[in-house]
């Protein structure tokens, strides 16, 4: 059968990392024994590792994800998104046959996922993760500024993982099954409401919109 989502679909592995790396909480989904596994996990991609890249975070010792692994999972990445109305479409004027939908990015990385409890390595994830997301701030946040007894404590209760990427897959459903005419009738109703997720999603269209 084929994909629904085809058109939707984004083969472009630059703008796949891109919003990975501007938004690293992933839903991490593995299958065991006829069952769902679901968890909520910041990951960060370290890109020369594996022909595809490799996604690399940690959870709790106690979570009960580790101990099932080695799994196949999907981590899914979500993007921007937004309600569309169809009162932005100028084509409503013609017969009105046009209703509501929603818009959205997301990178959904399939792969082989691991764990490990390696000390150093757990230290080495600690160490990247606060570089990434302090990076910004005018005095960052760093492992060091911790005594070393306290983050020695904090290692022994957490569980490294790694997601080896076999395949990438990004869906930027963006009003590209519109005319040009409705796509900019979307960018103008999505500035309208005046919202940061609105902003971004218009920021999306238009770049489809002029691509």
């Amino acid at each position: 059968m084929a994909n629904p989502n085809r058109q939707f679909q984004v083969a472009d592995a630059a703008a796949q990392q891109a919003l990975v790396r501007a938004q690293p909480l992933a839903t991490l989904v593995i299958a065991h024994e006829g069952a769902l596994h679901v968890n909520h996990i910041p990951l960060y991609l370290d890109p020369a590792r594996g022909p595809q890249g490799t996604l690399i975070g940690h959870v709790a010792r106690a979570n009960a994800l580790w101990p099932l692994l080695p799994q196949q999972a999907v981590a899914v990445f979500h993007g921007p998104q937004a309600y569309v109305s169809p009162t932005w479409y100028p084509s409503k004027a013609l017969d009105g046959k046009q209703v509501p939908t929603w818009n959205y990015a997301t990178v959904h990385a399939h792969g082989a996922l691991c764990a490990f409890d390696d000390p150093a390595r757990l230290r080495g994830i600690l160490h990247t993760l606060s570089e990434q997301h302090e990076a910004h701030r005018a005095d960052p946040w760093r492992i060091d500024d911790a005594p070393p007894d306290y983050i020695d404590k904090l290692l022994r209760a957490i569980v490294g993982i790694e997601l080896a990427v076999e395949r990438w897959e990004g869906i930027w459903k963006v009003s590209q099954n519109r005319t040009d005419t409705d796509r900019a009738g979307v960018v103008q109703g999505l500035m309208a409401e005046g919202t940061s997720a609105a902003e971004d999603m218009a920021a999306l269209v238009l770049d489809r919109l002029m691509g």
